[in-house]
């Protein structure tokens, strides 16, 4: 008689492996963290993915990097089709897993100690995630209210207005985020010119398009263009916030247009929406706070461990939790534990 499979249907995936992926940001936060300040983004960004590669390898899931450091040829670690997970004993199947990450967004912001970095990931079913090609993406992003309110290709002006009203205010009632890059310096000249006020960020859209997806974040929608990659993590995030997305891939170059097209890209100038990007039945999404930031706090560390915020969501569950947890790194001294 053959050994008992073990499998985890697509409908489980979020019940067991929440835990595993909160614990894999964790690490990976905690690992970057350590470099906080030294001015070595690279360094930064690898301490993050060592420790990601490192948690993934104990989740019983036959995972397979969607979005992730590159192509294999590029990233040692986390590379585009690298298989993560523990190996399974003879008989047994784990679950398949598709998995996007950003091991460290905003790698300059934790090189400067500067707020907003980030560790992220987010999971589904096979087929749950876009495979994205590493080039810019035009994203309008913005909260519930602004479901199918909002036209990539139409003016700016319209835009704001068509938001405001969703919202039910004035355009000049609104705070808008945008990367500060000059590529943006148009677009910048239009929302000022329309009456809506902008916060410029140096970097990490991703954080910025859940910020404007949240009530009370102090941000009502992001414009501009940013990484595709970073596109598909924040759209597995809005479909769990019920956020709005529009977006559009920037390829302006063959070799760009024949990459796509090996990625199973067809239309080029599609437009895609937040489940497009993520299309998902079952979908989760872990980000873990390096430095501090409007959603999340970082890491702070004390003699004997450290205390670490994380956001973590579920799409079918539909489960928004924000999570404080000490990690003990030794036996605590006769001063007990610090909790606060």
């Amino acid at each position: 008689m053959s050994a008992p499979t073990i499998a985890t249907t697509p409908v489980s995936i979020e019940r067991d492996l929440l835990g595993d992926f909160v614990h894999v940001v964790e690490e990976a936060a905690i690992a970057s963290t350590r470099t906080m300040g030294q001015g070595d983004a690279k360094a930064a960004d690898q301490a993050a993915v060592h420790a990601m590669r490192n948690a993934f390898e104990a989740i019983h899931m036959a995972g397979n990097i969607v979005i992730g450091e590159g192509e294999r040829d590029k990233a040692p670690m986390l590379y585009i089709g690298e298989p993560v997970g523990a190996k399974a004993p003879d008989g047994v199947q784990f679950p398949r897993v598709d998995i996007a990450v950003d091991p460290l967004e905003g790698t300059n912001l934790c090189a400067q100690g500067t707020p907003n970095s980030i560790c992220v990931l987010a999971a589904s079913e096979p087929g749950g995630l876009l495979h994205a090609p590493d080039c810019y993406m035009q994203k309008i992003i913005a909260g519930p209210a602004c479901r199918d309110a909002l036209d990539i290709d139409a003016p700016v002006k319209y835009n704001l207005k068509a938001i405001a009203h969703c919202l039910d205010r004035q355009v000049k009632d609104l705070v808008i985020m945008v990367l500060d890059r000059p590529r943006h310096e148009e677009l910048i000249a239009q929302i000022r010119g329309a009456g809506a006020r902008i916060k410029l960020i140096p970097d990490g859209d991703l954080s910025a398009g859940i910020a404007a997806a949240v009530r009370g974040a102090g941000v009502h929608a992001v414009f501009g263009t940013g990484g595709a990659p970073e596109g598909v993590l924040t759209a597995a995030a809005l479909r769990c916030l019920s956020g709005e997305m529009v977006a559009r891939l920037e390829i302006n170059t063959k070799e760009l247009e024949e990459r796509v097209e090996r990625m199973g890209i067809r239309d080029p100038k599609r437009v895609y929406t937040a489940r497009d990007l993520a299309p998902g039945d079952q979908i989760i999404f872990a980000a873990c706070g390096v430095t501090d930031g409007a959603l999340l706090h970082g890491v702070r560390f004390f003699g004997d461990g450290c205390r670490t915020h994380t956001l973590a969501m579920t799409y079918a569950s539909r489960q928004v939790r924000f999570i404080d947890t000490v990690h003990m790194f030794r036996e605590p001294g006769n001063r007990g534990v610090r909790l606060y």
